[in-house]
């Protein structure tokens, strides 16, 4: 049996902002923000296990790292999107706030930003 086990919530992710249910006013201000370049320096996103925190960020990490340009629509096919989709991006890096309260983990994550991709 050669099947590749994935978990159903993984499999099914949204891979773009009109795929995604929910966060309505969440995603009408990112797309807002990149249609008419308007991007802050950096975002926060919070909320309870399961609301889409991870989903929302890996779509707008795309969006504004897509070979194509910053758009509020990847293309979902560069090299770059599709690192990002399979989480395998160098230039990307995910932080799990609940597990990385150290202060010595904020260290080695600035220590790490100071590398240009």
């Amino acid at each position: 049996m050669s099947e590749h086990y994935q978990v159903l919530a993984r499999k099914y992710r949204p891979h773009k902002f009109e795929e995604l249910v929910g966060q309505t006013h969440t995603i009408k201000t990112l797309v807002n923000a990149l249609d008419n370049n308007n991007l802050h320096h950096g975002f926060l996103f919070t909320g309870t296990r399961g609301v889409g925190k991870t989903t929302i960020a890996r779509i707008f990490a795309k969006s504004v790292n897509c070979e194509k340009g910053v758009s509020s629509k990847p293309c979902g096919e560069c090299a770059t999107c599709l690192e990002i989709d399979q989480g395998r991006s160098v230039d990307l890096i995910e932080l799990d706030a609940a597990s990385h309260t150290g202060v010595d983990h904020m260290r080695e994550i600035l220590e790490n930003a100071q590398y240009l991709p």
